[in-house]
C-alpha cells in the first residue's frame, strides 16, 4: 500500500485528487493540507511514502517550498502537481528533488502512474518533458523565462497583458512592495531593466496572459 498526503490549497484539487485515487487498491491517502507549514506537521506524523505538492502554496513560492519540505525531510519522495504546464518547471523541479511532475491539465492516469514510479524511487517524464531534457543539454538550449518561477512566471503574463503593478498586486492578492520584489527578480534573470522590455519579451514568447 502506497501512503499518500496531499499538499493544495485548494479543495476542490484536493477532493479531485481523491477521487482519482478511491478506485486504486494500492493507493491511500493518509492526509492532506492546505499549506506548507500543516504539510510539514502532518508529514512527521503519518510518514507517508509519497507527497503529491502543489508547486503555489500560500506561504510558499514555487521551488521554495519543495525545498523547504526536502531539508526537513530529505529523503521524502515528491510528486509536484501543478496548474502549469510549462515544461520548465517541470525540469527546475525533477532538478529540485522532485521525482515527478503532473500539470493539472494531464489525464488522471499520468498523477497515479507518477506516484507509483515516485512510491518506488523511480522518476516519472512526460515525453515532452524528455525532449526538454535532451534540448537543454545543447550550448544556449534554454530561453531566459525558464529560469522564472511560478509566481514570476505569472507576474510576467499579467505585466504582459498591460496591466499595471497596482492592478497585479491586486490580481494576484499580494502586496505592491512584493510585486515589485518580484519584478526585480525577473529583470535580473532576464537581463532586462524596464516593462516595456519585459512587455515585448512576453508577447514575442507568448507569455502573456
Amino acid at each position: 500500500m502506497i501512503r499518500l498526503v496531499i499538499a493544495d490549497d485548494h479543495e476542490l484539487i484536493r477532493e479531485g485528487i481523491k477521487k482519482i485515487v478511491r478506485p486504486c487498491a494500492d493507493l491511500k491517502i493518509v492526509g492532506e493540507a492546505a499549506d506548507l507549514k500543516q504539510a510539514i506537521a502532518l508529514i512527521a506524523q503519518v510518514h507517508p511514502d509519497v507527497v503529491i505538492l502543489d508547486l503555489t502554496l500560500p506561504d510558499y513560492d514555487g521551488l521554495e517550498g519543495l525545498a523547504e519540505l526536502r531539508r526537513h525531510f530529505p529523503d521524502l519522495r515528491v510528486v509536484i502537481l501543478s496548474m502549469h504546464a510549462e515544461e520548465k518547471f517541470a525540469l527546475a523541479s525533477l532538478r529540485a528533488g522532485a521525482l515527478g511532475y503532473v500539470s493539472k491539465a494531464m489525464a488522471s492516469a499520468e498523477l497515479v502512474e507518477a506516484v507509483r514510479r515516485a512510491a518506488t524511487g523511480v522518476t516519472w517524464l512526460g515525453p515532452r518533458v524528455g525532449e526538454l531534457l535532451a534540448l537543454e543539454a545543447r550550448p544556449g538550449g534554454r530561453p531566459p523565462h525558464h529560469s522564472l518561477t511560478p509566481r514570476e512566471s505569472e507576474i510576467v503574463a499579467l505585466i504582459g497583458s498591460g496591466l499595471q503593478i497596482k492592478q497585479v498586486a491586486a490580481e494576484l492578492g499580494i502586496s505592491i512592495s512584493s510585486v515589485n520584489t518580484y519584478r526585480t527578480r525577473i529583470f535580473r534573470k532576464m537581463g532586462m531593466s524596464t516593462n516595456a522590455a519585459l512587455i515585448r519579451y512576453a508577447l514575442q514568447h507568448g507569455l502573456a496572459g
